[in-house]
């Protein structure tokens, strides 16, 4: 049986965003919190089409997912800005969790997210949209949020503060 993390950093690209998330979880492993990362850019996870996909079609790598993201108690969610907003992985990403179920908030319910981005512009524009949306689901985003750039680089300490804030969050269960 697998050990349960206690975090899961969830990224949406294989750049920069990745080296963000690898610096979430080498400053994880340093707090002695148990964590590991999801990269979307390695999934096989077909383009969501509400008139070719429902229910019955749900791939089976986002079903195991699902269940694992069900298990893990939070989440941090590095992504860059696409055209001012979500990029398309994560929110195709989004869509299938989503839909897979009888209630399309059942897994962001409650759930404590983090925010953060590595981005070529300015990136405030994703964390707005991302925010509004996992908020929509649900979800409790952390009040505090990582924003960084090629002119502002990643801050370890933003880092660690990031986590031990979600790290006193709990899901709360409805």
């Amino acid at each position: 049986m697998t050990e349960t993390k206690d975090l899961i950093i969830i990224t949406a690209s294989c750049g920069k965003n990745l080296e963000l998330s690898e610096n979430f979880l080498e400053k994880s492993n340093e707090l002695k919190i148990s964590a590991e990362i999801l990269d979307l850019t390695t999934l096989d996870i077909p383009l969501f089409n509400p008139r070719i996909h429902g229910k019955e079609n749900i791939p089976n790598e986002i079903k195991e997912l699902k269940k694992k993201l069900f298990k893990i108690e939070r989440w941090v969610i590095c992504a860059p800005e696409y055209n001012g907003s979500i990029p398309p992985i994560l929110s195709n990403f989004i869509a299938w969790l989503s839909i897979s179920g009888d209630d399309f908030r059942n897994l962001f319910n409650g759930q404590p997210i983090a925010i953060a981005t590595f981005s070529g512009g300015i990136g405030l524009e994703l964390l707005t949209s991302l925010r509004i949306q996992l908020v929509h689901l649900g979800s409790q985003v952390l009040g505090r949020q990582l924003l960084s750039s090629y002119s502002k680089p990643i801050d370890t300490k933003t880092i660690q503060d990031i986590i031990q804030r979600l790290l006193q969050m709990k899901k709360i269960k409805t």
